[in-house]
């Protein structure tokens, strides 16, 4: 059987307030760098290619070194981790601020901020919130946090607009990278104390765990779908605004910044609501069949979206449907992996599950500024977006979701 927590000195409220605080202030800041987009490309003379790369690379060296860094955590805590996170991700706005340089700013928001994120979102907080929140309760916690995540989104999206606006994007990068730096406080407060002298539920090895999770084939059906996910909402997020403003010669109302800002928080405020209740439903009904729903959803929405009227109210309505669906399959997924795996190797798992979500991130940023420069148009991408759900939704279905049968207890 999996042990369910570690007592390291962290009560559930703790772990829920502060781990939501690190994943709102990691997640908020980067659901607003699609508004950066056009700015910045401009500003340079680049094209939309350039920047798309950037945050390509982002998603890709986030989703990479995941597993690594979730090792790290599960082996030695996650202090150390997230306060390394935060100086990063400081590091890394403040050197997309200064950079006037295709390479430089690559660097700083491609690998700085990846490397950054891998310390400061989901796979560790996970980790801690598995160790210390009781089986009965985790997913539901799972989702609180997610639903976290989506509130940085909806209380960012507006601020960054804001700094846009008032400062100009080299100010607004370097306040945002004032911001970043809240993060190693917070990671202060989730430290687990004598995490090294407690963490021992068995033994099975980091190799065993990895060897036993690619072996398993709800593992890799979990990793199918979760590519999907990363392609889809970070298509949307890098080159939602820039579509909307290409269409406004034929949709003047739909080409203001104002629709687009609006339109991102939306996706922001009602993937709380979408968080929340799957971690609630994860707890009483099968997590795949939710999972399954949620990626066919998504292909209904855009779908819907290409074939209405292009306005304001239909975007929004396409940004309120596609929030409720756009985090939530990560309490799930994540669900899903302590269910079958147990908690010791939480971070790292998870962590290796969301490299394949970075690499659809990587795919849904960089060939939707790729192909729109070589066509001129999203339609494609919106089509691979549609087809790419269906598919999702139909890897999900044969998930097991019981906990896997082993020799020793991990």
């Amino acid at each position: 059987m999996h042990k369910t927590a570690i007592k390291t000195g962290l009560s559930i409220k703790q772990v829920l307030i502060f781990g939501g605080l690190m994943v709102t202030l990691s997640m908020g800041i980067r659901h607003g760098f699609g508004l950066f987009n056009l700015p910045i490309t401009s500003a340079n003379g680049w094209g939309r290619e350039t920047f798309a790369l950037t945050i390509a690379l982002q998603n890709l060296i986030w989703g990479a070194v995941q597993p690594i860094t979730g090792a790290l955590a599960d082996r030695y805590g996650a202090l150390k981790i997230m306060v390394a996170g935060g100086v990063l991700y400081a590091l890394g706005l403040a050197g997309m601020a200064v950079s006037s340089d295709v390479l430089n700013f690559t660097l700083a928001g491609g690998l700085l901020i990846g490397l950054a994120q891998t310390a400061t979102t989901y796979s560790v907080v996970y980790g801690i919130l598995g160790r210390n929140v009781a089986a009965d309760k985790r997913v539901w916690a799972m989702g609180i946090t997610a639903a976290a995540g989506s509130f940085g989104q909806f209380l960012m999206i507006p601020a960054e607009q804001g700094l846009l606006s008032a400062f100009g994007s080299e100010d607004a990068l370097l306040l945002l990278a004032l911001m970043a730096s809240l993060m190693i406080p917070t990671a202060f407060m989730l430290r687990e104390k004598n995490f090294v002298h407690t963490h021992n539920l068995g033994d099975q090895t980091i190799k065993q765990a990895l060897k036993e999770a690619m072996k398993n084939r709800s593992f890799r059906l979990l990793t199918l779908g979760y590519f999907v996910c990363g392609f889809q909402v970070v298509f949307i997020a890098v080159h939602l605004a820039p579509y909307l403003k290409d269409l406004s010669a034929s949709y003047p109302e739909v080409g203001a910044p104002m629709v687009a800002t609006t339109a991102l928080a939306l996706i922001g405020l009602f993937n709380i609501f979408g968080t929340y209740s799957a971690g609630m439903l994860g707890q009483r009904f099968p997590k795949r069949y939710l999972l399954s729903g949620i990626y066919l959803g998504r292909s209904i929405a855009i779908i819907g979206f290409l074939l209405l009227p292009l306005s304001p109210m239909n975007t929004y309505i396409f940004a309120a449907i596609m929030g409720f669906l756009w985090l939530s399959t990560i309490p799930l997924t994540n669900g899903i992996v302590a269910q079958i795996f147990g908690v010791k190797y939480l971070s790292m798992l998870s962590g290796l599950i969301f490299f394949s979500h970075q690499l659809g991130s990587f795919c849904g940023a960089f060939f939707g500024g790729y192909l729109f420069d070589r066509t001129g148009s999203y339609l494609v991408v919106w089509e691979i977006a549609i087809v790419l759900g269906v598919f999702a939704f139909l890897v999900n279905l044969p998930v097991k979701e019981r906990a896997i049968s082993r020799t020793v207890s991990a």
